[in-house]
């Protein structure tokens, strides 16, 4: 079994900063693409950033200059730094990370429970 546990949401004045952060365990053999979406309500889930094992990144148009995405391959962790937050960034954040659970296993994609970010004065 694979978890991605979040941690870093909460309530932020529009312009403040907040730091996701979201890290894999459990059997893990190699983790590959990971990344975060988001979901406010009433809309679909979309992709925020997503980071490969390699550090390559790839940003919505909506978060790019604001969003910084990073990854620590040594503790399977992926972070979310949220700089200059206005309200349309309000949503449940989820992580996602592809995973090999194991060495005769295949690739597939594992989702976190979510962080609810809220940016409102």
């Amino acid at each position: 079994q694979v978890q991605l546990v979040e941690s870093g949401g909460g309530l932020v004045q529009p312009g403040g900063s907040l730091r996701l952060s979201c890290a894999a365990s459990g059997s893990i053999f190699s983790v590959h693409d990971m990344g975060w979406y988001r979901q406010a309500p009433g809309k679909q889930r979309e992709l925020v950033a997503l980071i490969t094992n390699l550090g390559r990144t790839n940003y919505a148009d909506s978060v790019k200059g604001r969003f910084t995405i990073s990854r620590d391959n040594t503790k399977n962790t992926v972070y979310l730094q949220m700089n200059s937050l206005k309200p349309e960034d309000t949503a449940v954040y989820y992580c996602n990370a592809d995973v090999v659970p194991g060495v005769l296993s295949f690739l597939r994609g594992y989702w976190g429970q979510g962080t609810q970010v809220t940016v409102s004065s």
